[in-house]
């Protein structure tokens, strides 16, 4: 048996990326706990809620919800449609994560990748076959530096971070970590077995190891909190190759 379906499930991730978005505003959009938890609940509703219902899940006034929607919105995270008129009176507006739309084409996605990371998990170098593959695409995706430069230990650590957003994980650098507060893959990941973390932790060791950085992955701490993953980062043992 070959190691594709390590090679796969990281495709399976990866192809359907969001567009890139501003960082400081979608930093700024996420920063707020009520924020977060808009996109949370957004995140598990494809179809859309509207504003009343937001602010019943959340237990806000409806017109909070709809000041930090439009913070949302100006990040360009959210988007808004008229939703079907089934009773008297003026539509309801359904409030959307944007992109999400390709809802299902997604699911077909992590479909694939539930059972790739179920084949490599019956591998007893399943995990590593998985970290490989991921840190062979971390060095593929991470923008790299012009042409003779070189990024400071800070700039890498930028340029890493700036990559685990557009893949969705909602990364904050902190001190020798990586704070992620999102995993696109966080049912799979909690089901066990290691795979999809192993891969994470790949695609950034891969990152860094392409920009040079003289540091490393340590080690990958998972849902740490609910909603909290840590990459930590050691100086490297030895120097990167490539």
């Amino acid at each position: 048996m070959s190691d594709a379906p390590a090679e796969a499930i990281v495709r399976a991730g990866l192809d359907k990326r969001r567009k890139p978005r501003g960082a400081a505003n979608v930093h700024r959009a996420l920063a707020d706990e009520h924020r977060a938890r808009i996109v949370d609940e957004l995140d598990r509703e494809p179809d859309g809620l509207d504003v009343h219902e937001l602010a019943r899940r959340l237990a806000l006034h409806a017109n909070t919800v709809r000041w930090h929607l439009g913070i949302l919105s100006d990040a360009g995270l959210v988007s808004s449609r008229t939703g079907p008129h089934t009773t008297p009176g003026r539509p309801r507006i359904l409030y959307t994560l944007e992109g999400s739309s390709e809802a299902g084409e997604r699911e077909n996605y992590r479909l694939l990748a539930t059972i790739l990371s179920g084949s490599l998990s019956e591998r007893a170098d399943g995990a590593s076959l998985a970290a490989e593959a991921g840190r062979a695409w971390g060095r593929y995706l991470v923008r790299r530096p012009p042409p003779g430069t070189r990024f400071t230990e800070a700039q890498t650590v930028t340029a890493v971070v700036e990559f685990l957003e557009q893949e969705g994980f909602r990364p904050e650098a902190g001190d020798s970590e990586i704070r992620m507060r999102h995993c696109p893959f966080r049912e799979l990941a909690e089901g066990g077995a290691g795979i999809v973390c192993a891969v994470h932790k790949g695609l950034i060791a891969g990152a860094l190891a392409e920009l040079g950085s003289a540091l490393e992955v340590d080690r990958l701490d998972a849902f740490v909190e609910p909603q909290l993953c840590i990459a930590r980062l050691r100086p490297r043992l030895e120097e990167p190759s490539g």
